[in-house]
């Protein structure tokens, strides 16, 4: 493993308030920032897409991630672990293959944090 490997930001809604909640404290805004910057990549965001769209559950093989993209196998596999690092993903090696899958609620928390409130309408 390297040394430089991101933390994985917790699993559960009270991971971070949402965007007008409440302003986020120093390590509320280090973790997300570290999701936001695994994110921030074409090339990721992309794999993240292709992984997410496979439904609850649903799980990719490299195999199937790796021919979308005009990059080579060991910079897409690059760039899945850095999506792992940063506690989006997980995977599985199975014989030669890597299987791979979006952690459970992932999605769900990064929308809650972006979801801002509306306020209510004024009826006249």
């Amino acid at each position: 493993m390297s040394k430089q490997e991101l933390a994985v930001i917790g699993q559960d809604a009270a991971c971070c308030p949402g965007l007008s909640a409440a302003p986020l404290d120093e390590d509320q805004a280090a973790d997300l920032a570290k999701v936001f910057k695994a994110l921030g990549d074409p090339v990721r965001l992309r794999l993240m897409s292709m992984i997410a769209s496979r439904g609850e559950g649903g799980e990719v093989c490299v195999c199937d991630l790796t021919p979308a993209f005009d990059l080579s196998q060991p910079t897409i596999s690059h760039h899945l672990k850095l999506l792992r690092q940063a506690g989006l993903i997980d995977c599985e090696r199975r014989g030669t293959w890597v299987y791979y899958w979006v952690l459970p609620g992932v999605l769900d928390n990064l929308a809650a944090f972006l979801t801002t409130t509306q306020p209510a309408a004024v009826t006249a």
